[in-house]
């Protein structure tokens, strides 16, 4: 994280690797690519609800609308990340 509380690219790839689903045995293991398939399409989701609400919210609050604008690109920076593993799990196959 830097001073603004942002976190960077490498941090966010770290955040999301260090939750990473435990099976019975205590091992790790990788997401399968419906979950991760799954995953991007509530980050999808999520952003669109956040735009429009930004959207309504900009006149009358600025600074809730600045905010919802930065969670969103924030979800949007770990939507990209997300696609691209998910093309590579599919160029893997």
């Amino acid at each position: 994280m830097d001073e603004d509380g942002a976190v960077d690219g490498n941090a966010g790839q770290a955040l999301c690797l260090a939750n990473l689903p435990e099976s019975l045995d205590g091992s790790i293991s990788m997401p399968s690519l419906a979950q991760m398939t799954g995953s991007l399409h509530i980050h999808q989701f999520y952003i669109g609800k956040l735009k429009a609400k930004q959207e309504q919210l900009f006149d009358s609050d600025p600074e809730l609308g600045m905010l919802l604008d930065n969670v969103a690109a924030v979800l949007s920076e770990h939507a990209e990340v997300l696609a691209g593993d998910i093309a590579d799990m599919d160029c893997d196959d």
